[in-house]
């Protein structure tokens, strides 16, 4: 018994995201804020909260957000890790987004449960891409963030056990077998 649940651990800490202590690191050099004056009319999106109206860049927020995932780039990974010294893939994504203010939950598979499900060929920068790495395809136990579209090739940024924080294209035989859904947040 013991054999096999120290198996699944080092399975699990091996291959997936998971959760763990919440942590964020804050960096002033890589927060950018931006005030509502700045951000032209068309930018613009009306979200409803409590009957209360406020306005929110979209695009540009998905652009910081993107910015942001990508200083990460070359941070080795560590399982629940969510800082530059180490970080697995939802902890990647739960620190880009917090930094803009937008929480989201710690382990992939709960994020997954975020936004609105949406078909590949609509996928756009800053969606999230989840996918099923372990022997169990299913369940959903990575995810990445997509920095770039190019046709039919999607660059998402995530955190592998073996190269840490890289971008890598939907094409990738693994990851595109792996792939199970896309979610849209923002």
């Amino acid at each position: 018994m013991i054999q096999r649940f120290f198996s699944l651990f080092l399975i699990i800490s091996l291959v997936g995201c998971g959760a763990a202590k919440k942590k964020t690191v804050h960096r002033e050099d890589r927060k950018i804020t931006v005030e509502a004056s700045e951000i032209p009319a068309e930018v613009k999106a009306e979200t409803a909260l409590g009957g209360e109206t406020i306005s929110k860049p979209a695009a540009k927020i998905t652009e910081q957000i993107v910015n942001t995932a990508l200083t990460f780039s070359g941070v080795r990974y560590k399982f629940g890790g969510t800082t530059d010294r180490g970080m697995d893939c939802s902890g990647l994504l739960y620190v880009a987004f917090g930094e803009h203010d937008i929480q989201l939950p710690r382990a992939s598979y709960q994020m997954a449960e975020e936004g609105e499900k949406i078909n590949l060929k609509n996928i756009s920068k800053g969606d999230l891409l989840f996918f099923g790495t372990s022997r169990r395809k299913n369940n959903i136990n990575h995810v990445g963030l997509v920095v770039q579209v190019d046709g039919d090739e999607i660059k998402f940024i995530h955190s592998t056990s073996s190269r840490g924080v890289i971008v890598s294209s939907l094409r990738e035989g693994y990851w595109n077998y792996a792939f199970i859904k896309a979610t849209r947040i923002l």
